[in-house]
């Protein structure tokens, strides 16, 4: 490896003492390093002055009385997108910076589009696009049926060019196509570095809150899904969004995980169509809509329907399974859309209490549709997929199934019980597989037949009965 020649050091009597700082992550040091102690880079280190404090440039605000403030609740801007609206908690608020995160190809810029086209129809919308060009925007407006009045496209890298325009400009809405491309005057780091993110998060805050209008940011995700650069980001903005979904799936859902206007965790579907994004009113129904057996000739063998909930919205969701014999000494354990470390957990119970020899088995777990189901709510219906495909007979079609497993194999209760109930009636189930305990302390109000069941050998005797 060829080592760089360390640049010399050079001092001044009527000069501040210079730093050496890394390109990549920011971290400073009072001599050059080959090798970031922060990040590990290799010969990231620069020489450059520290910067100067700035100065107070008048007296600083003074404190107000919490009890004499206005109580009246803050004005939102609604595009008319129902589960775009759904997620920010029925619109933007003025002056919000608003973080948007997803894998590429996702529909992040398509999603945005659609939402400056729908905005633009009172105060003007600046679209400041760092990675594409003007042509590319028009044709991709073209697609999707975006006239573009009103819609003004910026393609700028330098935030501080660009907020001169929009000051000019005065938009109703801005939007930064990605914050990955854009860079500040006021950092010397080259654009998607650490310290270039942080400054231009920083200017932006700024001025959304100064001018009073919502400010939109794209942000690029690391593979292992968190939005690139530092968790600072996150901290700084008002509202993070993930668009999330399977790429060769058509249904996308839009998560809210960080709103200080409103509820979080909430969840938006849309599905991706040439006209573009579409939102899908009735996301249980389309969820089940292919699933075998739904016409009530027969069931399934190793799928089962989960009443899960996102955020306050109940979705019935399809979780299938497929156990195949294996000669290999491991087994394979592969999960699409279920958390991995959840069916490790409900092999090792099968395996341990219910008396299934999972161990010379292939165990397939997936969530279809392209969704992503974590909580514990769907333990039940997945041990009920893998019983039914290991023992190859079939799930009765009008069941829906909800459970916590435990170690012991005992079932636990979840949240919010009635309203995922009432969600599998609404959708013509009649008979639903949940834990005894859930039963304890109140009987939810529904037609559905339940299904009682103390440890998991009850619940499969009566699921597969």
């Amino acid at each position: 490896m060829t080592t760089a020649r360390k640049p010399p050091l050079r001092r001044s009597s009527g000069q501040a003492r210079t730093v050496f700082a890394c390109q990549e992550c920011g971290f400073e040091n009072s001599k050059w390093l080959g090798r970031c102690p922060d990040c590990s880079s290799w010969n990231t280190f620069v020489e450059r002055f520290p910067a100067q404090r700035p100065k107070a440039s008048g007296p600083a605000a003074a404190p107000l009385e919490l009890s004499r403030l206005p109580h009246d609740e803050e004005p939102r801007l609604a595009f008319g997108l129902p589960e775009f609206d759904r997620v920010l908690g029925g619109g933007v608020v003025p002056g919000s910076l608003v973080l948007i995160g997803g894998d590429p190809g996702i529909g992040k810029s398509t999603l945005l589009l659609q939402v400056a086209y729908l905005a633009a129809t009172g105060r003007p919308v600046l679209y400041l696009s760092g990675e594409e060009s003007a042509r590319q925007i028009k044709l991709r407006a073209g697609r999707l049926g975006v006239a573009g009045d009103g819609l003004f496209v910026l393609t700028e890298t330098n935030l501080d060019a660009a907020l001169q325009e929009a000051e000019s400009l005065s938009p109703g809405l801005l939007i930064v196509d990605s914050i990955q491309t854009v860079h500040s005057d006021a950092a010397p780091q080259a654009p998607g570095s650490i310290v270039q993110l942080r400054q231009c998060t920083m200017d932006l805050m700024r001025w959304a809150k100064g001018t009073g209008v919502p400010a939109f940011i794209v942000g690029h995700v690391t593979k292992g899904g968190d939005i690139a650069g530092p968790r600072l980001l996150e901290h700084i903005v008002d509202v993070v969004l993930y668009l999330e979904g399977e790429r060769f799936s058509s249904y996308r859902l839009l998560r809210s995980v960080k709103n200080r206007f409103g509820s979080i965790d909430e969840v938006g579907v849309f599905e991706m169509t040439g006209e573009g994004m579409t939102a899908v009113h009735n996301p249980s129904q389309a969820f089940i809509a292919e699933r075998a057996g739904q016409d009530g000739q027969g069931g399934a063998v190793g799928s089962v329907i989960v009443p899960t909930l996102e955020g306050s919205r109940p979705l019935l969701v399809e979780v299938q399974a497929l156990t195949s014999p294996t000669a290999m000494p491991t087994p394979r354990r592969t999960t699409n859309g279920v958390d991995f470390n959840r069916l490790l957990l409900i092999t090792a119970v099968l395996t341990r209490r219910v008396g299934l020899s999972l161990a010379a088995q292939d165990v397939i777990a997936s969530v279809v549709g392209g969704l992503r189901v974590h909580e514990p709510a769907a333990d039940l219906g997945l041990a009920l997929a893998i019983v039914s495909s290991y023992r190859d007979k079939p799930i009765p079609p009008d069941l829906v199934a909800l459970g916590e497993v435990g170690l012991s194999a005992e079932l636990r209760s979840v949240s919010q019980l009635e309203r995922r109930l009432l969600e599998a009636e609404r959708l013509g189930f009649r008979r639903c597989l949940l834990p005894q305990a859930a039963l304890v302390r109140s009987k939810p109000r529904t037609n559905l037949e339940l299904l009682p069941a103390a440890t998991l050998q009850e619940a499969i005797k009566l699921g597969l009965a």
